[in-house]
């Protein structure tokens, strides 16, 4: 008997193993250009989704396709860095002449290095350094200029009281209180393809084509990236006119032979076919099991979403739902892209009613059912939180739930 319970205890713990997560995605494919815009970051909001899944390890598009670097850029910033290093030492044994050669290389090496940089480190040592050498040696205004310069990239940028003489100091808050840096300017920024993040000074401002409103004149740093192509960067130039930004964006090589599959697979998509073989080949590329596959396509005032579940390994399709958008103006996007999420593999993997609704909340139904008690990872908001005796009988609750 006991040889026999030895002789199953493998096979047992085979069984009560967990399987292992399937590599999962959202994948948009933008029908014209006007539709290039939102395709990432509704495939940003879908794979949130599906990461609430427990049986999923959702793969996001900058893992599947990079975000690769500008090695140019980043030769630039290495220079840069080195150059300020020496500048700052030179500065500090007060042999200001090489100090101001080697800051002014420098300052030209940052020129071309933003698509390689995260904060403002070197560019606002540098520019302090040598506004406070145009200081000591009395060109003042000039030394105003630069200082707005700095303001504009980083207004928390501290100044080291034990580098920099007092007066220099003084004449940074004058210039960050003056008539000047009160001023306020905007910046378009578009890219080719459309839909690229934007980040001004490090902090996402939104999606190609998009306007920033509101910045500080001077210099801004600049970086436009979207997976699969080369990150772009420039120190943007505000002024209290209106500037613009176009770049044309640089695919990899593994972006492109992803892009030649993709009218194959928008076909299968939009014609609803159930065995895609199409889809059936990206996923193999790309080494994933599961993926949300859409079609996207600027439709009067909004954006027709043809949206398929499929099986990777086999192209079969498992679930569908054909929505139009209505935008994003009040932050509805997300939501929405959540609840099809939750109800396509809810449905395909076995739970949940096979009810379709368009995308219009109120249409044919009390506009109210869901919202209470919505699906997200297989578990409703119910389920996620269990009340003990004694709770307030309100806690949880939306007050929409009888209507």
């Amino acid at each position: 008997m006991r040889a026999l319970v030895l002789a199953l205890l493998p096979s047992l713990a085979l069984a009560a193993s967990p399987a292992p997560a399937r590599r999962a995605t959202s994948l948009l494919i933008p029908m014209d250009p006007a539709a290039e815009s939102g395709s990432v970051k509704m495939e940003g909001y879908m794979n949130e989704a599906l990461g609430n899944f427990a049986g999923f390890t959702v793969r996001k598009s900058e893992e599947i396709f990079g975000l690769p670097a500008d090695p140019n850029a980043q030769s630039a910033m290495e220079r840069a860095r080195k150059g300020y290093s020496e500048s700052a030492a030179a500065f500090d044994k007060k042999e200001y002449d090489d100090a101001e050669t080697k800051v002014r290389a420098t300052l030209k090496e940052l020129q071309n290095a933003p698509a390689a940089m995260r904060g403002c480190s070197p560019l606002c040592e540098s520019l302090a350094l040598y506004a406070a050498l145009l200081h000591l040696r009395g060109d003042v205004e000039e030394a105003k200029l630069v200082l707005i310069d700095l303001i504009a990239v980083s207004p928390t940028f501290e100044l080291n009281p034990k580098r920099f003489s007092r007066d220099f100091i003084a004449l940074r808050v004058q210039v960050a209180t003056g008539r000047t840096s009160q001023l306020r300017g905007s910046a378009t920024v578009k890219s080719r393809p459309a839909g690229a993040r934007v980040y001004v000074d490090g902090e996402l401002a939104g999606y190609t084509p998009v306007t920033i409103p509101a910045l500080t004149v001077g210099k801004h740093l600049l970086r436009v990236e979207r997976p699969g192509f080369r990150q772009y960067g420039q120190l943007m130039e505000v002024t209290p006119d209106d500037v613009e930004v176009s770049t044309e964006l640089v695919p990899t090589a593994a972006y492109k032979a992803y892009d030649a599959q993709l009218d194959r697979v928008a076909s299968e998509v939009s014609r609803g076919i159930s065995q895609a073989n199409g889809v059936a080949g990206l996923g193999k590329s790309l080494g994933l099991e599961r993926a949300m596959v859409g079609t996207v396509r600027s439709h009067g005032e909004g954006t027709e979403l043809i949206l398929g579940y499929y099986d990777l390994r086999s192209g079969r399709k498992m679930g569908g739902r054909r929505v139009v958008l209505q935008g994003d103006e009040f932050g509805q996007l997300k939501s929405e892209m959540e609840r099809m999420v939750n109800q396509l593999v809810n449905t395909s993997e076995g739970g949940g009613d096979k009810v379709v609704r368009s995308s219009d909340p109120l249409d044919n139904r009390g506009g109210t059912e869901d919202w209470g008690a919505e699906d997200r990872g297989g578990r409703t908001r119910k389920q996620e939180k269990t009340k003990k005796p004694g709770d307030d009988p309100l806690d949880g609750v939306s007050g929409t739930e009888d209507w």
